[in-house]
């Protein structure tokens, strides 16, 4: 997970506040809570990765905090003392250094207000499919999703549970060869979900004791 799909599953623009991504996880994690979506597989995905997210912006945004309440008038008069903070006279002082030391990450644009309809229309079929075990309409759901909405983290989440859903199926039917092939691209279209990592480990030894 990179610090753009961070944002956009807390639903902020790239450099918001702590303070922004602090509410913006409160709001989500009680919508996406397991005690509130009991047994909804896709919701608990969605918890996890939130709480994935929340975390590792909390770590990002740390230290530019406290570089930015450490520039106070004296430390400032200090940076103008080459021999005081270890740069050369040319160098920018502190607070340019942590402007220009946030990485640089690509940003997608927000969806409009037809992809957001569309996007969760699909969420709410493909809940009912992957309850009713629709596996074979469920990816083709949501793979139309994720060509109509590529960058969205979401879908690709939602595309690789359905793919791992579908592979443990196969396993379950002893369709072995063809359950490998799901499983995998399970993994390859959400590689960084560690959730999804268990379960497809889990599946995986599952299919190993059956060969």
């Amino acid at each position: 997970m990179n610090l753009a799909d961070c944002y956009r599953l807390l639903g902020l623009m790239y450099g918001a506040s702590t303070a922004e991504v602090k509410a913006s996880y409160r709001r989500l994690a009680r919508r996406y809570h397991p005690d509130v979506n009991s047994g909804d597989k896709l919701a608990q995905a969605k918890f996890i990765e939130l709480t994935e997210a929340y975390k590792f912006l909390l770590s990002v945004i740390k230290p530019s905090v406290s570089n930015e309440v450490a520039t106070s008038p004296q430390t400032v008069t200090a940076a103008s003392e080459p021999q005081t903070v270890g740069v050369s006279p040319s160098s920018p002082p502190p607070a340019t250094k942590v402007t220009r030391k946030q990485p640089s990450v690509p940003f997608n644009p927000p969806l409009s207000d037809v992809e957001k309809q569309l996007k969760w229309n699909a969420y709410n079929q493909l809940q009912q499919l992957l309850k009713y075990r629709r596996f074979a309409r469920a990816i083709a759901l949501v793979e139309g999703l994720a060509q109509r909405i590529p960058q969205d983290p979401e879908v690709r989440q939602w595309q690789a549970i359905a793919y791992q859903r579908w592979g443990r199926h196969l396993v379950n039917e002893r369709q072995l060869d063809k359950a490998r092939i799901y499983l995998k691209k399970a993994l390859r279209t959400d590689p960084h979900n560690r959730s999804l990592w268990a379960e497809v480990e889990r599946d995986f030894r599952r299919l190993e004791r059956m060969l």
